[in-house]
């Protein structure tokens, strides 16, 4: 099969084809593309040299189509239509008829508390829609949008990444979480209190200590990590009845998983802040499905946030 020379295919003699089609006259064609009639020649000629047919033929004052061009006429609207449709559409994005997936990646701390009124939203706003979450981390989450084509991903990643536009949620702030009859904990809770109480601590990648433990140093105070687990849901079973406290996410310590009667309380040595943010690829940024969808992320998280905060 001969190779198909890409680079002497110029898409617009396609339109000059279609205009000579309608108009069945040169100087009628080139006056609809508003070109001049040696330029409607000249493409002309291109196109009879690439097709190897003559195309159309001059009868009186009308051009008539050969018997290639009459096959051909079909093909080439029906390509224009699907240019002009589907490559250069530019209409809004229509959530209510969209029927294909949203894929979201979300960290841990994330998924537990946001994955439920993210599906609620989306849902209802899109509800022949698919949704997708994916698990990621500060480790992982450029390997996943890769892999996956997240539209976008929600969680704390303090690094700037070129590739990537970020747009800030909401600050967290951390609280003490506590069984208070199994650890007999009363608030607020003091330095020593915070020292005796052995610690859950959350952690992925399995490391018994954090920055918090640098911290207790400074001031010659030591805590004891008695066990540590990724999984925020399994970390409010352990704390459940037993002597065990942890430093958390104050939404996480508010939100109520199997009526589990546990209290939180201010931390009694300052625990930085962390920023949740919606980071998406930079090259989406302007995608109507991408800006429709990260703006229901952040107003459907903004709004939740404000309620367990008042709770």
């Amino acid at each position: 099969m001969k190779e198909i020379n890409w680079r002497a295919i110029d898409l617009n003699l396609l339109v000059v084809f279609n205009a000579l089609v309608e108009e069945k006259s040169v100087s009628k064609a080139a006056d609809k593309l508003k070109i001049g009639q040696s330029a409607m020649s000249h493409s002309l000629s291109r196109l009879r040299d690439l097709l190897s047919d003559p195309l159309f033929e001059r009868q009186g004052h009308n051009m008539v189509p050969s018997q290639k061009a009459i096959e051909l006429t079909p093909v080439i609207a029906s390509i224009l239509n699907q240019i002009s449709q589907q490559v250069l559409r530019t209409g809004t994005f229509e959530p209510k008829e969209f029927n294909s997936t949203f894929k979201i990646g979300l960290t841990d701390y994330a998924e537990l508390l946001f994955a439920p009124i993210l599906f609620d939203v989306i849902s209802c706003l899109a509800p022949q829609s698919q949704i997708c979450f994916y698990h990621v981390d500060k480790s992982n989450f450029e390997q996943v949008f890769k892999t996956h084509h997240l539209d976008l991903m929600l969680g704390s990643i303090n690094n700037e990444y070129k590739n990537f536009n970020r747009s800030h949620v909401y600050t967290e702030h951390h609280v003490c979480l506590f069984d208070k009859q199994a650890t007999g904990i009363t608030t607020p809770i003091s330095i020593k209190q915070y020292c005796t109480t052995p610690h859950a601590l959350t952690s992925s990648n399995g490391q018994i200590s954090s920055p918090i433990d640098k911290q207790l140093s400074q001031h010659n105070q030591q805590r004891k990590v008695k066990v540590t687990t990724r999984n925020f849901l399994t970390l409010r079973h352990l704390l459940t009845g037993r002597n065990l406290l942890c430093v958390v996410p104050e939404l996480m310590a508010k939100i109520d998983l199997f009526s589990n009667k546990l209290s939180f309380a201010k931390t009694p040595i300052e625990v930085p802040d962390f920023k949740i943010e919606i980071l998406w690829e930079a090259r989406n940024d302007q995608h109507q499905k991408n800006q429709w969808l990260r703006q229901q992320v952040k107003s459907a998280i903004t709004g939740h946030v404000s309620k367990l905060r008042q709770s």
